[in-house]
Formats: structure tokens, sequence, C-alpha cells
């Protein structure tokens, strides 16, 4: 029996999520010698063991530990740490999921060393290029062989931008896969016990784009806004740099001196899961969260003004708010007010698939390489 050699470039905390169904998958398939390549794009290793231990993940084969940059700086060291290993392992397919700077620079070593690249999330689109995601989606798109795309819209994006059909394969989420199947534990979860939350009485806010935490004008205008919804207690999982950035504005002793914001250290998956399903409301810049709160009907509001998953705002499960004051609290006063709004969401049909996406991915790689 033939095996085929498989490398996967991560290097960010939602990359591992959604990954993990196919590695768990492809661990299990005796065809499939599967081999994880971590970045270190915002995590090394050592940072992101927990990640990988509470989702049962191999470890990597490589650990880059390329940290924090400028974006060409760390795109660039990723590029070369990605082909040195490459032209090592000699691997018949690269797969690279989302995104990130890791997404791209992984996609432009394989590609430019001839080795097929199969992309996952593909076609997902908010059509904004000054978001540096939008770039590394599009020409990641654009230099990879199959392209495995979540939602039927994000198929029409990739064939309206010339992408062959017969390399497009509608697949559904990989990260509704790894909800569904972590969920059953994530509610075992006393997070919100441990907390003294009740459900329905808090909101929960994350906030770690660029443009926002390392803006003090920003980051301030959120914070305050926040700080006005005295209706709920608004659960705060801030990163370190995040945390840096709320020191330097002056914004740290404001949220900690008696306000309705709970600042807490970052969470495990499955404790976000169960702080999201019981959230009255999730605030968020993060594209991932967009789609789990969908997933666990609880109403969201993004603090963006363009969003690549719009299949979450036609659905009436996310509005997009930006950070302006006005829209935050007259989106939060809405949600306040209206009622049944976990069951208008179950009834929702789910553009995302069934559930399979990582099976559905898996077969087609096989069927792709078996063929040379």
């Amino acid at each position: 029996m033939k095996t085929m050699k498989i490398t996967l470039i991560l290097g960010t905390r939602p990359q591992i999520i959604k990954s993990a169904p196919l590695i768990h998958l492809a661990e299990e398939d005796p065809e499939i010698d599967l081999q994880i390549a971590h970045t270190g794009q915002h995590y090394n290793y050592e940072m992101s063991k927990e990640f990988f231990e509470e989702l049962n993940l191999p470890d990597p084969v490589v650990d880059l530990n390329i940290g924090s940059g400028t974006h060409a700086w760390q795109t660039g060291k990723m590029m070369i740490g990605v082909e040195s290993l490459l032209v090592k392992e000699k691997p018949n397919m690269v797969v690279v999921p989302g995104d990130t700077n890791s997404t791209i620079a992984g996609a432009l070593a394989t590609a430019k060393l001839h080795i097929p690249v199969a992309h996952i999330e593909s076609g997902a689109r908010s059509y904004d290029m000054s978001i540096p995601e939008e770039i590394n989606r599009r020409l990641t798109d654009h230099c990879s062989t199959l392209l495995f795309a979540p939602t039927k819209n994000c198929v029409d994006n990739l064939l309206k931008e010339g992408i062959d059909e017969k390399n497009i394969y509608l697949v559904g989420d990989t990260m509704y896969d790894s909800l569904l199947q972590h969920l059953p534990r994530a509610l075992e979860e006393k997070i919100l016990d441990e907390l003294n939350l009740e459900p329905k009485g808090y909101a929960v806010l994350t906030t770690h784009r660029p443009d926002h935490v390392d803006s003090p004008e920003i980051l301030k205008k959120i914070i305050e806004t926040m700080m006005k919804i005295r209706e709920l207690v608004i659960v705060f999982p801030v990163h370190p740099r995040t945390m840096r950035r709320l020191t330097e504005a002056g914004l740290q002793k404001k949220i900690s001196n008696k306000s309705n914001i709970r600042p807490i250290k970052p969470v495990k998956y499955h404790e976000m899961l169960m702080l999201m399903k019981e959230a009255k409301i999730v605030f968020t810049d993060s594209g991932g969260i967009q789609k789990e709160t969908f997933w666990l009907q609880t109403p969201c509001a993004t603090l963006r003004d363009q969003t690549e998953w719009t299949e979450t705002v036609d659905l009436g499960a996310n509005v997009l708010v930006g950070v302006d004051p006005e829209k935050i609290l007259l989106e939060t006063e809405r949600i306040l007010r209206k009622k049944g709004a976990k069951k208008i969401l179950q009834e929702k049909i789910n553009p995302f698939g069934d559930g399979k996406a990582s099976e559905k991915i898996l077969c087609a790689i096989k069927e792709f390489c078996s063929s040379f």
C-alpha cells in the first residue's frame, strides 16, 4: 500500500482548532502520513502546547518559532523555514488552512517548489484589500491546486475570479466539524460557576485586530462603549499583548476599578465555547467567532465594517457595528429587548455544511494524490 505524505502548515490558535478534525482522521488512515509544521506565528509550540493537548493532537515535526514582526519579515522568514522543510521531506501535498501569514507563506513556498497546495477555507471574501487577511486569502487561492470552499457563496467568489471549477470543492466548514465534536465536552465546563456568571446575564468581548488594539483612540472607544452597557457583565478574555496596550493607554485601571468589564486571562477552547453559548451577546472582531456564535445560536455584534462571512449577516445572526458607539449600543438594546433570539437562530438553515467537511477534504486529497 502506497503511503501519501501530507504536510499541514499552521501557526495560530484558530488554525489549530479548524485543523483538529482533519488531523484525527489522517492519523487513523493507514494511507496517510501527516506531518504538522508549526510556524510559531502567534505562539511557539511550547506556548500553544495546551491547545494541542486539549484537542489531543500529535506534536508538530517542526516548530519554526518565527514570532512577531512586520508582515514582510514574518512571511519571509516563514517561507524560508517552510521551503527548507519541504525540500527535506518532499511531501505529496501541502495543506494550508485559513488566511494568516502562515497560510500565504506556506502556499507560496510550496507552489514555488511545484508541490500541490490544498487550501482549506477557500473563497471567503470581504473585498477590503486594506485587511491583511484578505490579501492572504486571495493570493493563497490563486496559487492552490485544490480549493476547499466552506459555503456556496465562497464557491461563487472563486468562480467570479476565474478559478477553474474542477479545482473547487464545496465541502463545508472544518471549524463546524470541530465545534460539533467538542461541544459535548464544552458543556461540562464549569467556567460560568468559576466566574460567578448567570446564563444570559453577561456578554463576551474579544478584540485582537491590530487596527483596534494598536490604536489607543479606538481601543479607548471600544472599552468606554462597553462600560456603558450596565445591564450586562462584559467578560473580556485578554491576550497578553492586548493587556499591554490597555495598560499603555491607561485603560487597564479603568476596567479593573469596579466597572462592568471583567478582564480574564485567555481561556481554553472548550471554556470559550461554553462562554459564547450562554452569553446574551458576543462582541468580536474575530472571523471565526462570527461563525461559532451562529452555530451556538448566540447573537453576534462584529466590531468591523465588513466581514468575509457575509452568510452570518444575511441570516440575521450577526450585525456589523464597527467601532461606532451608537451602533454598538443600539444593537445591544435591540438584543436585550428581543425575545426568543436563540429559537430564531436555531431555525436558520446552516450554510456551512453538515459537520463532515474534514472527511470530504481527506477523501479529495487522497483521490488527487493517488492519481500520480
